[in-house]
């Protein structure tokens, strides 16, 4: 089906890149699954995206191969400059290493204190390594260096991204993700808040559409602001989200 639809709109299908993931406890032994008479084989993980999506939808095989391409390059900025100016390094640290931990995190991030250590390890390794930076603590070198943790930064990110979905800046139906909670007007707090419904699987409980309520309906209404985007982004960085971080 897939075939001809591809061939009646002239697209070509590469087969060898095609495969079977099974998701969860739903398997098909003995089945086979053809592209124009080309067998598919059957895979624990798949990229898609630029995002490697397992069986159990956990994300450490991502984190893994994302963490030692970050280790990486983080290295090799550390050995190819001749300046000793840190804050040169923090600069190529944004620009060439940190979206790589960063990219599509919304998908991947992590609810696993292992795993959160793990990409948080990139970020604090690269810091004890800079000039006159070895003796700080973690924090020390954030505060001094004007950085937050990366944990940070994705909670900051699954916030932009749950504000552009209710506002309608994506174009993805909200409802598909979120429902209003009924008595929002009536408590205290901002008039955005959504209702979270109750999870029996760990998986679903860590999803983006439900791990982000709790943080989202905490927003206080007299720092964050909702009138615009941008206003948006400067003002959650004022507020106190401490509380939702594993790690610190």
């Amino acid at each position: 089906m897939l075939w001809s639809w591809a061939d009646t709109w002239q697209l070509t299908i590469s087969v060898k890149k095609c495969s079977v993931l099974n998701i969860g406890h739903v398997c098909f032994p003995g089945r086979k699954f053809t592209i124009n008479d080309s067998k598919l084989p059957a895979v624990i993980s798949c990229r898609d995206l630029g995002v490697i999506v397992s069986q159990n939808l956990k994300p450490a095989e991502h984190i893994g191969q994302t963490v030692a391409k970050a280790h990486q390059r983080a290295s090799a900025i550390l050995r190819c400059f001749v300046s000793r100016d840190v804050e040169l390094f923090v600069k190529a640290f944004i620009v060439y290493v940190r979206p790589l931990v960063e990219y599509n995190s919304v998908v991947w991030s992590p609810s696993n204190i292992q795993d959160i250590v793990r990409v948080e390890q990139v970020q604090r390794k690269f810091t004890k390594a800079l000039p006159r930076f070895k003796t700080l603590s973690y924090v020390s070198r954030l505060n001094k260096l004007g950085l937050l943790s990366l944990e940070q930064r994705r909670l900051h990110s699954d916030l932009i991204m749950c504000y552009k979905i209710i506002f309608g800046i994506v174009g993805v139906c909200n409802s598909d993700f979120f429902q209003f909670s009924y008595t929002a007007k009536s408590t205290r707090g901002h008039p955005y808040k959504l209702f979270k419904k109750h999870n029996t699987s760990t998986v679903r409980q860590n999803f983006f559409s439900q791990r982000i309520i709790n943080v989202w309906n905490y927003l206080p209404p007299d720092i964050v602001e909702f009138t615009l985007l941008r206003s948006f982004k400067r003002t959650i960085e004022l507020a106190d989200l401490s509380s939702f971080l594993k790690c610190f």
